[in-house]
């Protein structure tokens, strides 16, 4: 497992956990990032992430990537 904010760009992952307080957590899933999720790493950039999840393109800033394993 490693975090999200570690993997390549082009990289397909798939999400195993996510760590952070309930309301981070929260947050992410609403954002459609849930554990099983397949979650691809678009672009990067500034420390953003530009990452695309269940057909939507949504951008993260890398310390929030940084509580999603996969």
């Amino acid at each position: 497992m490693m975090p999200l904010g570690m993997a390549s760009v082009g990289d397909t992952n798939t999400i195993r956990k996510i760590t952070g307080r309930d309301e981070v957590r929260q947050h992410l899933a609403e954002l459609g990032f849930v554990v099983g999720a397949e979650v691809t790493v678009v672009s990067e950039m500034g420390g953003n992430m530009i990452l695309s999840i269940k057909d939507s393109r949504i951008a993260l800033d890398k310390t929030m990537a940084m509580r999603i394993m996969v």
